[in-house]
C-alpha cells in the first residue's frame, strides 16, 4: 500500500503541507501504528513522507522516488529489511541513499548485521522522537 503524506490535519496538532522542496523520507514498515508515528513525527518536522509496507515495495519506491533518506524496519513480509538494504546498496541508483534501520531487533549481532548489510544507522523501537529527528537531520545535513 503506497501513501504519500503531504497535508496533515491541523485539528490533530500536525503542521500543514511540508514545502515542495523539503527532503523526502521513505518509511518502510509493515506496522500501521509505527508508520503513523514516523509519519506524524517527520511531517511535523517539515519532511515529506512516502510509505511502503514491505521490503519489495520499499525497493521499488526507492528506485522510482530517490528519497533523501529511508527508515527501514527489519521484520517484514516478502523481503525483510536486511535483504532490502543489501539490495539497495548493490544498486547504483540507490546505493548512496542513507538508510536508518528502525527495528525491535535489539541484539548487538542484529545491529552489526544491519550495518554490514549497508545501513547507515540503527535504532531500536520504540524510538524517542528527538533521537529519531536528530539522526535524520544529521544524515540529511541539517
Amino acid at each position: 500500500m503506497r501513501r504519500l503524506f503531504r497535508k496533515a490535519d491541523d485539528t490533530q496538532g500536525e503542521v500543514a503541507t511540508p514545502e515542495a522542496d523539503a527532503a523526502l523520507v521513505l518509511v518502510v514498515d509493515d506496522s500501521p501504528t509505527e508508520t503513523h508515528i514516523f509519519v506524524k513525527t517527520l511531517t511535523q518536522a517539515g519532511y515529506r513522507v512516502e510509505t511502503a509496507t514491505n521490503g519489495e515495495e520499499g525497493i521499488a519506491l526507492a528506485r522510482s522516488l530517490r528519497p533523501s533518506l529511508i527508515l527501514m524496519d527489519v521484520i517484514m513480509p516478502v523481503i525483510n529489511g536486511f535483504q532490502a538494504t543489501r539490495m539497495l546498496r548493490r544498486d547504483a541508483e540507490t546505493a548512496a541513499i542513507p538508510i536508518i534501520m528502525v527495528t525491535t531487533k535489539d541484539q548487538q549481532t542484529d545491529r552489526t548485521w544491519g550495518l554490514r548489510q549497508g545501513a547507515t544507522d540503527y535504532l531500536i523501537k520504540p524510538v524517542d522522537r528527538d533521537t529519531l529527528l536528530e539522526r535524520v537531520r544529521a544524515l540529511l545535513g541539517g
